[in-house]
Order: structure tokens, then sequence, then C-alpha cells
């Protein structure tokens, strides 16, 4: 029997389309992290590291290590943090269904600085199946949920994120969209009416619907901007850009981890029996 009772946190995902988790991560967890992001290659757009690839989504975006789950342990303890998993299966997992579980859609680390946006994008106006936002018979049935965990402070000038509430639910497109995502990303969209940043400390997450228009305001400030996305969806999804995770990296991983990256095993002749059971 599925727990139809909401919290207060609930109200607010279902009215606003994102949560504030303050404090997400514990301090040891965020200076290995960091670390880490000191240690990343100079890598050229498009070159391999191991099994992660710098992948720039567009070149006002900053530098995207895409598949960053394979990049070593800090990254591996996101997978099923307990400041947000339980709340994101709850709202993207398909909880009582056939289906039941979750899968990590995408995951990147992002490097932005100064100068570095990212247009304001998505809404619920178009429906797209893959980032929707649905709320059925009691239950959350969204298709992505996004964390975005900081890992320095995103203040005024730091390029925080930012959302348009309420528009995961919109059968109107806002007006900016009239205009194309590449005539967008010549050009920041500093003044849409309604959309507000989103001010983050170290260590903490922004957990979203992707059916929410959002983006990131132009970095003015010196330095740079380091946060970790993780995309979660239902577990019959798919990467977005046909990553594959390494047989080492599904070795090492816990039970409960390895079934987020890979909730359907591969079904091998001689190997798996009955309904997924591996021999």
């Amino acid at each position: 029997m599925l727990d139809n009772s909401h919290d207060a946190l609930d109200f607010s995902f279902d009215l606003n389309g994102y949560l504030l988790l303050r404090n997400a991560i514990e301090p040891e967890l965020l200076a290995e992290l960091n670390t880490a992001f000191d240690r990343f290659p100079d890598l050229a757009s498009g070159e391999w590291w191991g099994n992660v690839q710098r992948l720039d989504n567009a070149g006002h975006a900053g530098v995207e290590l895409q598949n960053i789950v394979e990049a070593g342990a800090p990254f591996e303890a996101l997978i099923d943090h307990p400041a947000w998993i339980a709340r994101v299966a709850r709202y993207c997992g398909e909880q009582g269904t056939y289906v039941e579980g979750l899968f990590i859609d995408e995951c990147f680390a992002s490097v932005r600085r100064t100068g570095g946006f990212f247009p304001l994008h998505s809404g619920g106006q178009d429906g797209v199946v893959r980032n929707q936002f649905r709320y059925v018979n009691g239950q959350f049935r969204c298709a992505q949920v996004n964390i975005l965990l900081a890992l320095t402070d995103i203040g005024p000038g730091d390029g925080a994120t930012r959302v348009l509430p309420g528009s995961h639910k919109s059968n109107i497109a806002h007006p900016i969209f009239a205009r194309s995502f590449d005539e967008r990303r010549e050009e920041d969209d500093e003044a849409v009416e309604g959309a507000i940043e989103v001010h983050l400390r170290a260590g903490d997450a922004l957990l979203f619907v992707d059916a929410i228009a959002h983006g990131a305001a132009r970095r003015t400030n010196p330095g740079d901007r380091r946060v970790v996305i993780y995309r979660y969806g239902p577990s019959w999804g798919a990467t977005r850009h046909g990553f594959r995770y390494s047989d080492e990296l599904l070795a090492r991983l816990t039970p409960a981890r390895r079934r987020i990256l890979q909730p359907i095993p591969p079904r091998i002749p001689g190997v798996t029996r009955g309904y997924g059971a591996q021999a």
C-alpha cells in the first residue's frame, strides 16, 4: 500500500518545482569533492579521461565533465546520498509500480568562470515526456529530477542557477521562448519576468524537476563556480549522451548504488536466469 501522505517540502515542490536543501553534504565529502576538482586534468573539448569525457553543452556554460561518477569515490557517494535519495525516489522513482526504481540519466561536473552563463530553457509547455512533471492518484510521477550540488558559495554575481517558479505546470511558453535557444545563448536573459536566482552555500543542493524553466545568470565575479549535477529518472531510462558505466565501477559499487546506475542488468546467454537473476 503506497503512502499518500505529504509533508511541507512536497507541497513546496509541487507548487514551485524546486527545493533548497541546506547543508546537504557533510564537510568531509565537500572537501573531497573540491580536492577532486583541483586534480582534474586540463582536457580539450571532446577529450576523454578514463571513462569521463569533457563535453561542454554550450560555449558559455564553461567546462563540463560528463559521466563524472567514474571519477572516484567522492562522486560515487553522491549516487544515493541520504540528503536527497528518498525524496528523489518519491518524485521520479515510479514507486508502487512494476518499474519502481531510479536511474541516473546524466551526471557531470561543471566549472563556470567569469562571463559564463546558460540561457533559460525547459518549462512545462511542451509536455516533453523525458522531463515532464506529473502528479497522478496522489503520487508524483515526474520523469526527471535534478540535484545541483554547490561546491563553492554561489551568491550575487557568481552565476547562480535561475528558476521560474511554477513554470513546470505551465501550458503557455514564456515570451522569452519566442527566440530560439541558439539566439538566446548568444546573450543571457537577465530580465526574465518572474525568474529568481537561487543562491547557495558550498554544500547546499538545489533539487528541481527538469520541467521547470531554468538556466544560470552570467558570472561577473572573478574565480569559478563549481557544481555537480546528477539527473535522476525512472528505472527504464537511458543515459542522455549514451555513456556506459565501466565494469570496474559497477563491480566496486554497493548493490544499492549499482541498482541505480544499472537498474536492468544485461541479459547474457548462459549467465542470466529467470527475470534478472544472475547465475
